[in-house]
C-alpha cells in the first residue's frame, strides 16, 4: 500500500482546480465546505474527507484513481493488478475511521420502523380499496417515508468522521445519499439528535398519513380532495424537514 504523499495531492489539485478557472472559494462552494479547508489541501497541510473523494473528482474532471494517484493516466493505461490492490487499500484505509451504521448497534429504531411500515402499508391498502382521495399523494409521500426512514433507522451512520467537527459544512454525503441543509453546519453535537428526529418523524408520517386520509376522506371527501394534498405537503415539509433546522441549530 502506497501513502499519499500530501504536498503531491495538493499540487495536483491546485493544478486542476486553475485548469477549470475556478477559484477556491468555488470550488469551496460547490462542495458546501470552507474555502481554508480546499487552501489546506492545496498546501500540504491535510487531505480531505473520504466523502469528498467523489464530489471532488467529479468537479476536477478527473477519476478518483487519478485523485488518489496525483496523476493524469492516460486513456489506454491499463493499471497492474497489484497497482490496483494498492489504491484499494489505500481508499479503504484513507478514512480515520471505519464508519459505524445504526444496524450495528442494538436500537429499538429498527423495530419501531418495521413496525411503522407495516401500519402503512396496511393503511395505504385500506385506503386504496376504499377509493380514497388523495391516493397519488399519499402514496408519493408514504415511499419517500418508508425509503428515507429504512435510512435513518437502519443504514445511517451513528457518528460523522472528524472532517465535520473541524470544518464547517452543511451537505451530508453517504454514498448515493446526499442531505444539503443550507444554514445547519453538521457536526458530532447535532447529528445524533437530526437523526433521532428525522427517525421520529419519518415514521409518524407512515403512520399517521394514510390513518388521516382515510378519516378525511369519509367524513369531508369533497373538500378533502382539493385541500389534501397540500395539507399532506405541508405537513410533510413542517414535520420533516423544519425539525432539521430547529435541533440542527440547536445543537449546533
Amino acid at each position: 500500500m502506497f501513502n499519499i504523499d500530501k504536498k503531491k495531492f495538493g499540487a495536483f489539485v491546485a493544478a486542476l482546480r486553475k485548469e477549470k478557472g475556478i477559484t477556491q472559494k468555488e470550488l469551496s462552494e460547490q462542495l458546501c465546505i470552507s474555502d481554508k479547508a480546499v487552501s489546506k489541501w492545496e498546501t500540504g497541510v491535510s487531505l480531505p474527507d473520504t466523502v469528498l473523494l467523489i464530489p471532488l473528482a467529479n468537479l476536477l474532471d478527473v477519476s478518483v484513481t487519478e485523485l488518489l494517484m496525483c496523476e493524469r493516466l492516460p486513456n489506454d493505461d491499463v493499471l497492474k493488478p497489484d497497482k490496483v490492490e494498492d489504491i484499494v487499500k489505500t481508499a479503504i484505509t484513507y478514512a480515520d475511521e471505519s464508519p459505524e451504521r445504526a444496524y450495528h448497534v442494538k436500537s429499538k429504531w429498527i423495530v419501531f420502523y418495521g413496525f411503522s411500515l407495516l401500519i402503512c402499508c396496511i393503511g395505504t391498502f385500506l385506503n386504496y380499496t376504499t377509493a380514497q382521495p388523495c391516493m397519488e399523494t399519499l402514496e408519493t409521500l408514504a415511499l419517500l417515508s418508508a425509503v428515507f426512514g429504512a435510512y435513518f433507522c437502519c443504514f445511517v451512520r451513528t457518528k460523522l468522521s472528524s472532517f465535520y467537527d473541524e470544518n464547517s459544512v452543511n451537505i451530508f454525503y453517504d454514498g448515493p445519499f446526499r442531505m444539503n441543509v443550507p444554514g445547519v453546519k453538521f457536526n458530532n453535537r447535532n447529528w445524533p439528535h437530526i437523526v433521532r428526529t428525522l427517525r421520529l418523524s419519518l415514521c409518524l408520517c407512515m403512520i399517521l398519513f394514510p390513518i388521516i386520509n382515510i378519516v378525511a376522506g369519509s367524513i369531508v371527501a369533497d373538500v378533502w380532495e382539493n385541500i389534501g394534498k397540500y395539507v399532506f405537503l405541508a405537513m410533510f415539509l413542517c414535520g420533516v424537514l423544519l425539525p432539521i433546522y430547529v435541533v440542527g441549530k440547536k445543537c449546533e
